[in-house]
């Protein structure tokens, strides 16, 4: 089971040929309540991955017939889409010479055969974790290019009167600057005066005023 709630939960996709190491691989992820998909070969898993909504952890054989699982690799790593996925590569192989090959590729992790579950479980763990981080990072873009993308930006030249200051809209009609910003954008106005309309137009009232007074 995943170390954080998700909804839905993290799926994960196995591809080994082996038929004894897929039913051990069945067996522990079953045991731990993870969501699996298990297929036979690198073929099928490429299949899967090309469908809709792929899984995002995967677990691959690297010596499997037609497709292995450092090619499988190297083709995920080059498709748009799923690329960011999470591959641990389960191998024999396991000179450092190897390793680092299996990185190169595009691995995430690798797990030498056989494999100790408690490893295995570790190693699942991580990358269920990195997945999830990932899925929480594109859920918050995806939240910020749609608030972006609703921001109102005022830009261009504005016809404004020199007089009254209204300006003239798209459709041809003097308004007043403040509907106008406010239609175009986010911007909400305090209303104040200035000095220099104080002096022209409040002073004189007060004076008056206290005149009358």
């Amino acid at each position: 089971m995943s170390t954080t709630d998700t909804s839905p939960p993290i799926q994960l996709l196995v591809a080994e040929d082996d038929p004894v190491s897929r039913k051990l691989l069945t067996a522990n992820l079953a045991k731990w309540n993870y969501d699996a998909i298990m297929t036979e070969d690198g073929i099928q898993a490429w299949e899967v991955m090309s469908g809709p909504d792929p899984p995002k952890v995967l677990i691959l054989d690297w010596m499997m017939p037609g497709l292995d699982g450092l090619q499988l690799t190297e083709r995920i790593r080059q498709s748009d889409g799923i690329s960011s996925v999470y591959i641990i590569l389960l191998t024999a192989k396991g000179r450092n010479e190897d390793i680092v090959a299996g990185l190169n590729a595009g691995a995430n992790d690798y797990i030498t055969k056989p494999f100790h579950p408690q490893e295995l479980h570790a190693r699942v763990a991580v990358g269920i974790r990195m997945a999830e981080l990932q899925l929480a990072l594109h859920e918050k873009v995806t939240a910020l290019e749609k608030a972006l993308s609703e921001v109102k930006e005022l830009r261009g030249l504005l016809p404004i009167c020199s007089y009254c200051k209204k300006v003239r809209n798209d459709d041809n009609y003097w308004e007043h600057i403040e509907r106008f910003i406010g239609e175009h954008s986010h911007a909400e106005f305090s209303h104040g005066i200035c000095p220099d309309c104080y002096e022209k137009h409040i002073k004189p009232q007060l004076k008056r005023h206290s005149a009358e007074q």
